[in-house]
């Protein structure tokens, strides 16, 4: 995963802690999460919409010999 191995991840997670906050931490994991979850659910719709309009498009086309 991007080359980052515990001691990077540790690093990492010291400076949100620094930067947020323990009380805040929770609130920041959650709406990440949220974040995420949306994000998965857009690119879930978007690769549908395109999957719909290939074989709408491929539909229309008359068919060449």
């Amino acid at each position: 995963m991007f080359g980052l191995g515990t001691p990077e991840l540790i690093i990492i997670f010291l400076v949100i802690l620094l930067l947020f906050g323990g009380r805040k931490l929770p609130e920041l994991a959650r709406s990440v999460g949220d974040s995420m979850k949306e994000l998965r659910k857009g690119m879930s719709d978007d690769k549908t919409a395109v999957k719909k309009d290939t074989k709408s498009d491929a539909a229309k086309k008359p068919k060449q010999s």
